[in-house]
């Protein structure tokens, strides 16, 4: 068992400022050295053109790739190099479990990953011009789970890496949603537009209580709509089952017991109990295999606040998105949680 600290960070202005002060908040961390490491097998592993890239962010987030031309400049990297790390495409993702409930129009969500690729990072942002968004990052500019002024919330539940194709990862596509969509309707025309790496579920809900669950791999996506949803780490739907891994005994399992919850009548905390109960299945502790419980977290699009935690957490944060974009800040800089495992996470 060990205790983690997840620094919360706050950032308002233009793109470039928020991407200059991440860059430069990253490069003092522990976190930093351990994302140099990572570059070294980064290129040997994928190339890059800037051109396709520039023109992928252009037509489908150009505030974005000012943050990027921000964050190059906070870490003093070359624009080049920072694109090639941090700019999502063409990069590769590690397995994952996650588990998403939407229901009564509430998203609950556990990320379920390995410790050694957790940033320890919990970002709200607010840029001139775009939309204030709230989430953990993922891979720089990414985010792992998230939700926007709007309302809309967005999650990713990992499929599998066979077969990859020329695009982004899953954490710049969630990233790219939060920026330009602000229904669910608009976020799952965006996957259908936006070119993927790897084959992941999209868990989505936005503030009219409007859920769907887009199945995405680099050879097309297929979607579920509902009000009340589910969702783990296989697809479902009959033309995207061939792209399923050989073992979805497990996945299957967790998404039955989530099942049970649909159309009843639970608040924020009844969820984040549920997510966090060994008991369930539901929360993870195999964490050296890649599935354990890193954070648990509820979304709610109406009121636009948050109510999660690391590990096994039972008193929860809480923050309003509302009142930070009114210029109230969070008053504290990190919250603590407890995680039953040795492993090192890069950011201690």
């Amino acid at each position: 068992m060990k205790s983690i600290r997840v620094e919360i960070i706050q950032s308002r202005g233009t793109y470039y400022t928020i991407g200059q002060e991440a860059g430069e908040k990253l490069r003092e961390s522990k976190l930093y050295h351990n994302h140099l490491k990572r570059r070294k097998t980064s290129l040997r592993h994928y190339r890059i053109s800037m051109k396709e890239v520039y023109e992928h962010y252009q037509r489908l987030s150009p505030g974005l790739w000012e943050e990027l031309e921000g964050f190059a400049d906070g870490l003093q990297w070359k624009l080049e190099d920072c694109v090639h790390e941090y700019s999502g495409f063409q990069q590769d993702w590690l397995r994952s479990g996650c588990s998403a409930l939407m229901i009564n129009g509430l998203y609950a969500r556990n990320y379920d990953y390995h410790p050694k690729t957790y940033e320890g990072r919990f970002l709200l942002t607010q840029p001139i011009g775009g939309l204030a968004t709230i989430g953990f990052s993922g891979r720089g500019i990414g985010r792992i789970d998230g939700m926007n002024e709007k309302g809309l919330t967005i999650g990713f539940h990992f499929i599998h890496r066979k077969k990859a194709g020329t695009g982004f990862i899953c954490s710049t596509i969630a990233r790219m949603v939060l920026e330009r969509c602000h229904t669910t309707e608009e976020a799952v025309a965006l996957l259908e537009e936006i070119p993927h790496r790897h084959s992941f579920n999209y868990s989505l809900l936005d503030k009219g209580g409007n859920g769907a669950i887009v199945e995405a791999s680099p050879r097309g996506t297929s979607t579920h709509f509902g009000n009340e949803l589910a969702c783990s780490n296989h697809f479902r739907k009959t033309e995207m089952l061939k792209e399923n891994r050989y073992h979805t005994v497990e996945s299957e399992e967790r998404l039955k017991k989530m099942h049970q919850w649909l159309n009843s009548s639970v608040t924020e905390k009844d969820l984040y109990n549920f997510l966090q109960s060994k008991s369930t299945g539901i929360f993870k502790t195999d964490y050296k295999n890649w599935s354990g419980t890193i954070h648990s977290v509820v979304y709610n699009p109406l009121n636009l606040t948050v109510l999660g935690g690391v590990g096994n957490q039972p008193l929860p944060f809480y923050v309003s998105l509302k009142d930070w974009i009114s210029g109230n800040n969070v008053p504290f800089k990190a919250f603590i949680g407890n995680i039953d495992t040795l492993l090192e996470f890069p950011f201690e």
